[in-house]
């Protein structure tokens, strides 16, 4: 999206299964709809302390309450660097993942109570991880639910249809991922930079992430004729594109 279609009006809503799961795959994009007066709400489902915390448990003594502080610390230095200051963590249970009644409920109070134009999440397919899996369709499900008259919890408003998109999954050709958007982050990639490297718990994804937005800015370059464009993220979308001309 161009940066002129964003502004003060422009609400984000970002759901993340796990710690780092918005920064890998999203934080430039975070970045630059805060840079652009967006309002950016974001809601971390679990720590991952369970099953993306692996180098933490190589330490003796290791605990749970232990992992999910360093985790915990890590999340909100990173949200400092992109300028995220509207925040929720939630909590639950990684590796695996489940969402209930009350779950839902509160996901879909929380869509009502930002009135998102945008949803990020995860895609609806990873080959690799069930919990990025479940979460999308959790998503899905209570954006289904928000615009709904009759789905009412206390004295909430319900929603206008949100555009959804996916996140690009870790294994993306495994997982059979296409990029169907794809965003360009060149200004914003630093602080996207700044925000990986608080995250010591998945070191080994730093330069993955960081050869992953040379290719997708490659990409954005190739599809667009724009030699400006220098890193990128990718998206799927969830619903097709409407207007009332080709955009």
């Amino acid at each position: 999206m161009e940066a002129s279609l964003i502004n003060e009006k422009t609400r984000l809503l970002v759901v993340s299964a796990h710690a780092g799961d918005f920064i890998w795959r999203s934080g430039g994009t975070i970045a630059k709809y805060i840079k652009y007066g967006a309002h950016v709400s974001l809601v971390v489902l679990s720590y991952g302390a369970r099953g993306e915390s692996n180098d933490l448990w190589n330490e003796p003594g290791q605990t749970l309450e232990q992992v999910k502080s360093v985790r915990r610390s890590e999340i909100m230095k990173a949200a400092k660097h992109l300028g995220v200051t509207d925040y929720e963590l939630w909590d639950l249970q990684d590796y695996h993942m489940s969402v209930g009644e009350a779950e839902m409920d509160r996901m879909v109070r929380k869509m009502r109570d930002v009135q998102p134009h945008i949803i990020l999440t995860h895609g609806p397919k990873d080959a690799f991880n069930p919990d990025h899996e479940l979460v999308s369709n959790f998503v899905f499900e209570a954006s289904v639910l928000s615009t709904s008259n009759g789905v009412q919890i206390d004295d909430t408003k319900r929603c206008k249809q949100s555009q959804l998109f996916g996140f690009e999954p870790h294994q993306s050709e495994i997982s059979g991922f296409q990029p169907e958007v794809i965003i360009d982050i060149t200004e914003t990639y630093e602080q996207k930079q700044a925000a990986m490297n608080c995250f010591k718990a998945q070191e080994h994804l730093i330069s993955y992430y960081s050869a992953k937005a040379l290719l997708r800015g490659n990409q954005a370059r190739r599809c667009s004729g724009n030699n400006d464009y220098q890193f990128a993220e990718a998206f799927t979308r969830f619903f097709p594109y409407v207007g009332g001309a080709f955009n």
